[in-house]
């Protein structure tokens, strides 16, 4: 593991990136090097040092934050911290979209731990999950909770692997409730695991009806891989209204 450098031992430049790449989750070089007036070796000069410093993770083209720098950014007790209120909103209105005795996948995330929580207030969901933390929201007496995967991909108690996506490929779920890193402009709906992107394709596929779990701040940003497109969830859920906003 790379040891991190403080702050100071960067460049204004690279500091400036730093910044850029953890406000919007991902950078490109292209746009870096728009952004500077610089070329892009020298862009990819930077995305190197910050890298080889723990600071963040380079990607073909850009970087991001993931990885170490995503870890020492935020573990999960803090993620749980933030947008409190609308992650609240999202998991209510998610949950009431999910009629009694569904068959339901739940995705990894703190807002779709907080829709499980909502859900296990009513009785007799079938639920097939990748998140531990998701698992135990669930009293198993009044519900039939699955825990799927065996390889722990994270501190947020996500699993992912073949077993994990076999095991989805074999079941019809009534619904999977998904969420993201970012949604961007285009409509992209994205992530920067590539693991966990891979078991949200799996879910999406397998049940009848798919629902996007995003709060507000995830709009307008980007991220490393899409998982999908907006159009291709039954339901986006942003928490703006009191209802799920039909995706267009």
């Amino acid at each position: 593991m790379n040891r991190v450098e403080p702050l100071s031992a960067f460049s204004p430049r690279q500091r400036e990136i730093l910044a850029l790449t953890e406000r919007n989750g991902f950078v490109t070089i292209e746009s870096l090097a728009e952004e500077f007036g610089v070329s892009a070796q020298t862009i990819r000069r930077d995305i190197i040092a910050l890298a080889d410093a723990g600071r963040l993770q380079r990607f073909h083209g850009g970087a991001g934050v993931t990885g170490q720098a995503e870890t020492l950014r935020l573990d999960h007790g803090q993620k749980e911290q933030l947008s409190v209120e609308d992650k609240l909103r999202v998991a209510q209105a998610a949950a009431a979209c999910v009629p009694d005795g569904a068959s339901l996948f739940l995705d990894v995330g703190t807002t779709v731990e907080m829709a499980a929580k909502a859900l296990n207030a009513r009785p007799g969901f079938r639920v097939f999950t990748n998140s531990m933390r998701a698992a135990l929201a669930f009293d198993p007496s009044r519900h039939d909770v699955n825990v799927i995967g065996r390889r722990v991909a994270g501190r947020d108690g996500s699993l992912v692997g073949e077993e994990t996506m076999l095991a989805l490929q074999g079941l019809r779920l009534d619904y999977a409730l998904i969420g993201c890193s970012a949604v961007d402009a285009e409509g992209r709906v994205m992530d920067f695991d590539l693991s966990k992107i891979a078991v949200k394709k799996v879910a999406m596929q397998a049940a009848g009806k798919s629902l996007l779990l995003a709060t507000p701040s995830k709009f307008g940003r980007s991220a490393l891989s899409t998982i999908a497109m907006l159009s291709d969830f039954e339901q986006v859920i942003d928490g703006s209204r009191d209802l799920a906003a039909q995706a267009g």
